[in-house]
């Protein structure tokens, strides 16, 4: 299982396209056959990046969902109708669709987030915006039971 950890910063050229990290290459070749999804994240201004295995998974369970049921439909319409495949081409770039980076308002500088099973992309602007903001939360919050029993 692939796990993608850290944080990146990478470009995005004027043609849409972004290098993926040396460091995650090879993996996603192994995994994927250097096949990635990309989707809307429906909480925060980034995308959701897959290697094309997980989002399988993903869709597979979205798919499972009642579409009876309005937000089980609106998260299929929403999240399934916004993903996009994209190939790691032979220079580790892939394209990122325009409506997807229009949506997060992704430029040229940017930030490539490992969030374990996938990767979010960030706009440059949008990261260092919402990143106080979230250490702010994380620190001033009660902790939820989820969490409680988390050591770090």
């Amino acid at each position: 299982m692939l796990f993608f950890r850290g944080i990146n910063s990478v470009n995005i050229d004027t043609k849409g396209r972004m290098a993926i990290p040396k460091k995650y290459r090879e993996s996603i070749a192994d995994a994927s056959d250097n096949q990635l999804v990309a989707t809307i994240d429906l909480h925060s201004p980034c995308l959701l990046i897959y290697t094309l295995d997980e989002w399988e998974v993903i869709e597979r369970k979205l798919m499972s969902l009642p579409n009876v049921d309005p937000q089980a439909r609106l998260y299929q319409r929403l999240l399934l109708g916004h993903a996009s495949e994209m190939e790691i081409d032979s220079q580790g770039r892939v394209l990122l669709p325009s409506l997807l980076r229009e949506h997060a308002n992704i430029g040229k500088p940017a930030i490539l987030l490992g969030q374990g099973n996938k990767f979010e992309l960030w706009s440059q602007e949008a990261w260092d915006a919402s990143r106080p903001e979230m250490l702010d939360t994380a620190m001033s919050n009660e902790i939820s039971e989820s969490l409680a029993s988390l050591s770090l």
